[in-house]
């Protein structure tokens, strides 16, 4: 089961992904471009390149979670632009970024 909670590590891959990979694909994807381990407790964050799909992986001790939320219309405006392949996030920020209002996000993603 995925506890989302002020502690959770979550990490955004600054990068649109291929959403035609599955749970191995985006796993690799951790290893090779986010350089973290997929089973390490973190909770990873994509997005397509369309900017109208966000994914989640998350790995819960016992197998992997794979969520994808698909808006039915507009994109994505808030999305971490930094000059690193992952950006760190706190779960009220994802919470915000999958709200149905407008998040007004632009200082949360500043480069720390």
């Amino acid at each position: 089961m995925i506890h989302l909670t002020a502690q959770t590590p979550i990490l955004i891959a600054t990068e649109p992904a291929d959403f035609r990979m599955g749970i191995d694909g985006l796993a690799a994807l951790c290893r090779s471009r986010l350089t973290h381990e997929p089973r390490c407790g973190i909770l990873f964050v994509f997005i397509n390149r369309n900017k109208t799909m966000i994914r989640t992986l998350a790995y819960d001790g016992t197998g992997f979670w794979l969520m994808t939320k698909r808006l039915s219309k507009g994109k994505f405006q808030c999305w971490p632009t930094v000059n690193s392949p992952v950006h760190p996030f706190e779960a009220r920020q994802l919470r915000q970024l999958l709200s149905p209002v407008k998040p007004d996000l632009k200082r949360s993603f500043t480069a720390t």
